[in-house]
Order: C-alpha cells, then structure tokens, then sequence
C-alpha cells in the first residue's frame, strides 16, 4: 500500500511495546524520531525520515545505527521538548493525523502529561491524534464526537482537563448521556467497552485513557 502523506508517527522516548493494534496503526504512515525515541526504530523495521532534539539522550552506538537520517539538532537549553519540535516538523511537512508513539509511560511523567495536553490543543485545532504505548491508547476527546474501537471487556477511563458538559458515553457498561463532569471528579475512571465506543462532548477537554489489551472487565 502507498505511504499516507499526511498520517505521521513521532517515536518518542517512553515505553514501546509492538502490539498488533500498534503495527496496524502505524502501517503507512511517515516516521519523525524525536531524540531517544529513535531507539524504538528498530523494533519496528523503519527508518524515519527526520532524527530531532538535543541527543542528550541518544547513545553513539544508536546513532551509529542510523548513519543516514537526516539530523536536525537544537541546543540544550531550547524552550521546547523534542517531541514538541517533532510535532511541529511534521505539521510542516503537511500531517493531518499525528501518532505519538512511546508517549505514555516510562520515566519521566513530566512528558507524558505534556504530551497529554499537547494532544488536547492539537486536537482543538483540527488534528487527528493517537497516543499509544502499544498496550495503552489515548485520544483527545474535545468538543465533538469520536469512536475507539476497543475489545470488548477491556477497561477505558475519560479523564477530564476540564469540566466537561454534555459528556455522553454510548456502548459501554457504564454508559452516560448529556452528562456534566465537574472538574477534578473520579466519576469516568475505569469503564468497561462493549465493542465500538462512541464518545461526545459539549464542552471542555477530556482524554480518551484505554487499555485495549487488560481485557479485567470481562
């Protein structure tokens, strides 16, 4: 099948796990490594097009590995994240669909809750987003409608970054309709799918939290 222009991954620097929901998402799409994250390149048979950050955290022997990808470096002290910047070297490249690969989890929840937010912005600007560890998946969930399609029994929560008004969740076992979140609230953490969810939402900024393969709820 053709390479999607428009569909992008950013490998970044936390946890990777190749999963059959990651391999299928990624399928075709175009790879930007932002520092570290290029360790998972590898792992997943692909070589990015674009290698970005300050290699603070990037040993020789994996560079080594890469001789030909294009670096662009940026100093030390530079007033974004490496993954910020990948994000951005990606827009520019015309993407539409962004998959934040190793986003979530690993050792620094400081980036992983950056990159959280980052995808609820992006998401109100008009972006498709996906944020994935292999075994968990996050999509922004802004004013709207979206679906993710979960195995059913497995465990999902929505998380809001805000009150949420008008919050419905449809196909799950705890379904909702015109619901108001207050912020802070504990109501919508750990839900059950039934298959296909579809999610809408009034007002606010919420994230989609899913665990496609904890299959507990069954």
């Amino acid at each position: 099948m053709p390479m999607s222009q428009s569909t992008f991954t950013i490998l970044l620097g936390g946890e990777l796990s190749l999963t059959e929901r990651l391999r299928d998402a990624i399928e075709d799409s175009r790879f930007i490594a932002a520092d570290g994250g290029m360790r998972h390149a590898a792992a997943l048979g692909i070589t990015p097009e674009l290698w970005v950050g300050d290699f603070d955290s990037t040993p020789a022997d994996l560079a080594d590995a890469f001789p030909d990808v294009p670096k662009q470096p940026y100093p030390a002290a530079k007033a974004a994240t490496d993954g910020e910047i990948a994000v951005a070297e990606a827009i520019a490249r015309g993407a539409r669909r962004l998959i934040l690969a190793g986003a979530l989890g690993g050792e620094r929840s400081d980036h992983a809750l950056q990159h959280l937010l980052s995808a609820v912005s992006l998401a109100e600007e008009g972006f498709d987003l996906l944020l994935t560890s292999g075994k968990e998946e996050a999509v922004p969930l802004v004013a709207g409608t979206i679906e993710l399609d979960l195995p059913k029994g497995s465990l999902f929560s929505v998380p809001g970054f805000s009150e949420l008004r008008g919050l419905a969740i449809e196909n799950a076992r705890y379904p909702l309709a015109d619901f108001h979140l207050p912020f802070g609230s504990s109501r919508t953490i750990s839900n059950v799918a039934e298959g296909k969810v579809r999610f809408s939402l009034r007002s606010g900024r919420a994230i989609v939290l899913a665990r496609p393969y904890d299959l507990s709820g069954v």
